[in-house]
């Protein structure tokens, strides 16, 4: 995975170890499925905040994606589990890309989140396993069909550029209850206070 919407300062997973005989040939218990975790753990942690800064609606769509996430992430500990490895834990705290003042912030946040988990997901999606290949086609498309309802705002796919995608389609929304979202959003490397578990 190439960004999370936060990261641990330091990852307290055990170094990875090679698969159960029952698992697939390059089941990653490392690689790409940690990297996976790791993004599942910063946007429980992402959308805690996300929650806290919104009301109504808003909250009603932060604590489904706090939801979400966290089964994900879940999903992620036992597939790691089963294949051998260990899976990390998360940190306590994380420092933000951005300090979240209120719904709007909340709102640019969360669609951050969930660009970079998909990104994550995407990494993961090239694995030879085709259970993991699933698994990880479907979290994608989750998290994308979360950024549209925080914004519906069609952009490129994740590492594509914006100009060579040639798309950036915004669908008008009447009586939308979400503020709208700073697109330009901040594309710094989020960093984190401390590591350890949740």
């Amino acid at each position: 995975m190439a960004e999370t919407p936060t990261e641990p300062a330091r990852s307290s997973a055990a170094p990875p170890t090679a698969p159960p005989s029952g698992a697939p040939s390059g089941a990653p218990t490392g690689g790409a499925l940690e990297r996976a975790l790791s993004a599942e753990h910063a946007a429980v942690y992402a959308y805690g905040v996300i929650g806290g800064k919104t009301g109504g609606a808003l909250l009603k769509r932060a604590t489904a994606g706090f939801d979400a996430h966290r089964a994900r992430r879940d999903q992620l500990r036992t597939l790691i589990t089963r294949r051998g490895g260990t899976p990390a834990e998360p940190g306590p705290t994380y420092l933000l890309p951005f300090e979240v003042r209120g719904p709007a912030d909340a709102v640019r946040l969360a669609l951050l989140v969930e660009q970079r988990v998909t990104t994550a997901y995407l990494e993961l999606a090239a694995d030879r396993d085709p259970a993991l290949r699933r698994i990880a086609a479907l979290a994608a498309q989750e998290c994308a069909t979360r950024a549209y309802g925080w914004q519906p705002k069609l952009g490129p796919f994740p590492g594509m550029d914006r100009e060579e995608a040639g798309v950036d389609v915004t669908v008008p929304t009447s009586g939308s209850e979400s503020p709208p979202a700073d697109s330009a959003g901040q594309e710094a490397q989020p960093e984190s206070s401390a590591p350890d578990g949740q």
